[in-house]
């Protein structure tokens, strides 16, 4: 996808696709996780500002909106996508009230601050080695109590799972091309340590792998200022 152009309607059945490989490969638990921990000792009635970076068809959004109302947690929830189709997607398929502001833009045009916490979900493994190591500086000078990327594992295993499941789900013939090459875009663990390094977090963020084929890392800021 991120070479060849969709019509609007083709774009939408290809998120809705991806909304279900996210939901089929357990996408979202980790950042749930983390967000559970950074919510630990939150002022009462303060609300925590969350940017999704790359949100897509806004299925991660919606998810952190439903566990922060089972939680009674406030949130103030945004996305940054820089394609302009997906914010009409995400708005469509978010139910009315739920006050998710989805934007697009680049987010290397955009100013550091204002948030508490940013995340992104299969967004860094787009991005050549500078850009994610821009990406990491910038999420440190801008998120007040911690960042979280998710993405994906580059292994064999994972590149041979994922074209049987996408064969036997039926997703879209897109879904299933780009998906299989994003395996062979994703990361291994010297991957990030390198790249950690080079941004100068190293020392203050964790990779962690999580089931099934994800590489996790985080940031959780122990003396935010919020």
């Amino acid at each position: 996808m991120d070479e060849r152009r969709a019509s609007p309607a083709e774009l939408a059945v290809v998120l809705a696709d991806l909304a279900a490989v996210n939901v089929v490969t357990l996408a979202h638990p980790p950042t749930i996780a983390f967000l559970r921990r950074v919510t630990r000792g939150l002022p009462a009635g303060v609300p925590l500002r969350v940017l999704d970076v790359g949100y897509g068809e806004g299925d991660l959004l919606r998810r952190i909106h439903r566990w922060g109302a089972r939680a009674g947690v406030r949130l103030a929830l945004s996305g940054l996508d820089l394609d302009p189709a997906s914010a009409p997607a995400a708005r469509a398929a978010t139910p009315p009230g739920w006050n998710i502001d989805y934007r697009t833009g680049d987010v290397f045009d955009q100013p550091t601050g204002g948030q508490d916490v940013v995340v992104s979900s299969l967004f860094t493994h787009h991005l050549s080695d500078a850009q994610v190591v821009d990406f990491l500086q910038w999420m440190e000078a801008g998120a007040d109590r911690g960042w979280f990327i998710n993405d994906l594992h580059r292994h064999t295993l994972a590149y041979e799972g994922f074209r049987l499941l996408s064969a036997a789900a039926g997703w879209h013939p897109m879904v299933r091309h780009d998906g299989a090459i994003s395996v062979t875009r994703g990361f291994r663990r010297r991957d990030w340590d390198a790249l950690l390094r080079r941004a100068g977090l190293r020392d203050v963020a964790c990779v962690r792998w999580r089931l099934p084929f994800r590489l996790c890392v985080s940031r959780f800021k122990e003396g935010h200022t919020r």
